[in-house]
């Protein structure tokens, strides 16, 4: 029984990253592959570190094995955001049939500076710095 539940898991989990890789293939734009690559790789590394937790069964392992999944789950939505927004400041292409785009009203790409649409009339008035160009 423990041995289909750790194939069971395993397969599962190369599957998932199966298609977090033909994500990257087959999407459109950086933003839609960020998607596919954040979610389905780190599920298919949860899934395939509880296989290894159930295979091992000591506590150092399974400890070890748990520290990983909450490592995946803390940065890799973190770092998809970040390489997703520095992509869009850059200038990356959006998809064709991207229906909205939020940043764009509030993103000024001459100056790069975000607004949080929360301005209002005293804290909207920009203030230079002394490393701003003249």
């Amino acid at each position: 029984m423990i041995e289909t539940i750790k194939g069971f898991l395993i397969l599962t989990g190369a599957i998932f990253m199966l298609l977090a890789a033909l994500g990257i293939l087959r999407l459109p734009d950086l933003l839609t592959r960020m998607h596919a690559t954040t979610k389905a790789a780190a599920l298919g590394v949860i899934l395939i570190m509880l296989a290894v937790a159930v295979h091992f069964g000591e506590v150092a392992v399974v400890a070890r094995a748990f520290a990983i999944i909450v490592f995946v789950l803390m940065t890799a939505p973190v770092a998809a955001h970040v390489i997703g927004r520095a992509g869009y400041f850059v200038g990356s292409k959006l998809w064709s049939g991207t229906v909205k785009d939020e940043l764009r009203p509030n993103y000024d790409p001459l100056t790069h500076e975000l607004k949080s649409g929360l301005e209002t009339d005293s804290n909207a008035v920009h203030q230079p710095r002394e490393n701003d160009p003249k």
